[in-house]
């Protein structure tokens, strides 16, 4: 039967959770069942698939849900990943996966190198402001949240992560902020209006770029905040606070030691920085084709030993270090939940089918890997003053 050899490498590995698959006539449980519903059952339509992702890892699986060759009872993509990376199947498989598939990754990486950084953030944040819109807060915040309370909307996760992040760095009023990577402006903005901060972001988006300035005119800040169509390499003049928000990760590996150097050039003295970044918490840190192809061409999760290292040889003292993976759970469940509730409202022609469906599956599996696999998402601390006080307790 097509797809076989895959259910019996899911039959060998899976010990935590159970799966339930329907093929045709045949209802097929594999798992660790005690009487509990399965955590994912999967109707295939094509099981041809099933022999691809032998070959292909999770791309194969991406691909096939966006070409509706199976679906998910509730589109429940995290409950389908979460089994599989729980059990270990993802690295089961980069183990198994063929020439066809380390060629097909390296041509991809390939692609994603020549077309550089700037290329790479086009193809993902230049898709449309509407589509960012359609899910995130008012602010337009597209990093991790911090979560009080689970019931609370993405407005006030996100707005408390701007104000954690503002007693962390101890913004003053007059401190001047650097916001390398700022994305669509919104803690720029928010801790200009909160925190009388003057300053300037940095993006090399150009959607992102145009809405930022727009939205700073709109709310009467121009004389004090402005943001750059371009890169951290670019950063000039000196600033008691610097952040990084979520940038990091579209840097590649032999970019952080001059990231790194930019900052500490451009601190002051007394001043202090922080970087936030969805991050690696093991030994493996592998690329991932289906984000590579679809999501983040480009993107890599960083080390926290790398960065730490980095910050290191620059004497910059570390404050504090903190792994907010579990709020990223949260967020991106509730980015979920709006973009399936607004999806509706986006131009068809633009968004089809195909692009529903890689955009659930995408935020999906970002889901179960932040419950079970090594992903972490790190806020690092760092002062360039090592005799700068230090609180107590952390924030």
């Amino acid at each position: 039967m097509k797809g076989q050899a895959f259910l019996d490498l899911l039959d060998r590995s899976i010990t935590h959770g159970s799966l339930e698959f329907r093929i045709g006539e045949r209802t097929i449980r594999i798992g660790d069942e005690n009487g509990a519903p399965p955590n994912a059952v999967i109707r295939v339509k094509d099981p041809a698939f099933l022999d691809d992702i032998l070959l292909h890892g999770n791309l194969a699986i991406g691909e096939a849900f966006m070409n509706q060759d199976f679906d998910l009872e509730g589109n429940d993509v995290e409950g389908f990943i979460g089994v599989l990376l729980r059990n270990g199947v993802d690295r089961e498989l980069r183990q198994r996966l063929g020439w066809s598939m380390l060629a097909r990754l390296a041509w991809i990486k390939l692609r994603n190198r020549i077309r550089g950084p700037a290329g790479n953030v086009h193809l993902h944040f230049d898709i449309g402001n509407d589509l960012y819109e359609a899910f995130l807060d008012e602010t337009l915040a597209y990093t991790c949240g911090y979560v009080t309370d689970e019931g609370k909307s993405i407005e006030e996760i996100q707005t408390a992560k701007y104000e954690r992040i503002a007693a962390k760095l101890d913004l003053r009023e007059g401190d001047r902020l650097a916001d390398m990577g700022c994305g669509f402006g919104g803690l720029l903005i928010w801790a200009a209006k909160n925190r009388g901060i003057t300053g300037k972001g940095m993006t090399l988006s150009r959607e992102q770029h145009k809405k930022a300035n727009e939205r700073i005119t709109e709310e009467g800040l121009a004389d004090r905040i402005a943001v750059e169509y371009a890169s951290y390499e670019t950063l000039t003049g000196t600033y008691d606070k610097i952040v990084s928000v979520g940038m990091m990760e579209h840097l590649r590996n032999d970019e952080y030691p001059r990231c790194v150097a930019r900052i500490a050039s451009r601190l002051t003295p007394q001043g202090r920085g922080l970087i936030h970044f969805i991050g690696s918490n093991g030994p493996e840190n592998p690329s991932d084709g289906f984000v590579q192809r679809y999501v983040f061409p480009g993107a890599h999760w960083p080390c926290l030993s790398v960065l730490i290292g980095e910050l290191e040889r620059k004497h910059l003292a570390i404050l504090d270090v903190e792994n907010l993976v579990r709020h990223y759970t949260v967020t991106l469940r509730k980015w979920l939940e709006r973009f399936r509730q607004n999806y509706h409202t986006l131009d068809p022609q633009k968004y089809d089918e195909a692009f529903r469906r890689m955009w659930e599956y995408y935020l999906g599996t970002a889901v179960a890997a932040s419950l079970v696999s090594p992903v972490a998402l790190y806020q690092i601390l760092f002062t360039a003053d090592p005799a700068a006080p230090m609180p107590y307790q952390r924030v």
